[in-house]
């Protein structure tokens, strides 16, 4: 069993906002818990974020951003992250480009150093993107990831290829205001693995609704959604090993969300 907490705060100042973020976790099985601070200051006036954030584990990241400010829509940004016990190091450059139909990224990983790259363009409800990683210090290219997809009113499609071997596809619908369905396809060449699962969702009302789903491995999935009051909500779900009903080894979760 696992169980997650979360709080978040927004006060204001004068110069800027603060956001103060932090979450929990513990797994009443092993006795691990885990947590996290994490503190966001944003000068809108300059487009400059600053994102800090320490865990349980003794790690804590720095990310310096500045947004908007050499040209609209590019985005830069440092992260860090250091281990002050054992004193590892990594760092990243990241770069971002986005407009309305185009949102292109850069990433420098100084550990390698690998370079990542993303891109994606739309057009009349098309969508394509390609993704890419090249580790320099072996000038090889360690991830090539397409997709392809497209939205039209209630209907959407969705295509994927990773690295020439994986390939995926999802179609979605939404048949009226109540209810929603998906089916997705899962496919590895070379091997006969190959995932297939159908899901769908069913609004009971304003505050409450249900969904479920299935694929070929017989998990069957059910939940429960109920809106108590506007911030508050309440999860139910379960997780049931259709081949193995009998002997056990079920999941189930229990969610509640605050927001103020």
């Amino acid at each position: 069993i696992r169980m997650h907490g979360a709080i978040c705060a927004k006060p204001n100042s004068q110069h800027g906002e603060i956001e103060f973020n932090t979450s929990g976790s513990t797994n009443t099985d092993t006795g691990k818990a885990g947590g996290s601070l994490e503190t966001k200051y944003k000068m809108k006036d300059l487009g400059l974020s600053l994102n800090q954030k320490w865990n349980t584990d003794n790690m804590l990241t720095t990310e310096v951003s500045v947004e908007d400010q050499l040209a609209q829509g590019l985005k830069l940004a440092l992260d860090t992250s250091v281990v002050p016990n054992t004193g590892k190091r990594s760092g990243k450059l990241k770069t971002g480009y986005k407009r309305d139909l185009v949102n292109v990224s850069c990433d420098i990983d100084f550990e390698g150093p690998v370079v990542h790259s993303a891109a994606v363009l739309g057009y009349e409800g098309w969508l394509v993107g390609y993704q890419m990683a090249f580790d320099t210090a072996k000038s090889k290219l360690v991830q090539n990831n397409f997709a392809l997809g497209y939205k039209a009113g209630d209907f959407q499609l969705h295509t994927d290829v990773n690295d020439g071997a994986e390939f995926g596809g999802s179609v979605y619908q939404k048949v009226s205001d109540q209810l929603e369905t998906a089916v997705t396809l899962a496919w590895t060449s070379g091997s006969n693995n190959t995932c297939f699962g159908v899901a769908a969702k069913y609004q009971l009302d304003k505050d409450a609704s249900v969904s479920a789903k299935v694929n070929n491995a017989s998990l069957i999935g059910v939940g429960y959604t109920q809106s108590l009051r506007p911030g508050v909500k309440l999860t139910l779900s379960a997780l049931i090993d259709g081949k193995n009903f009998s002997t056990g080894g079920h999941k189930v979760g229990l969610g509640f969300e605050l927001e103020a």
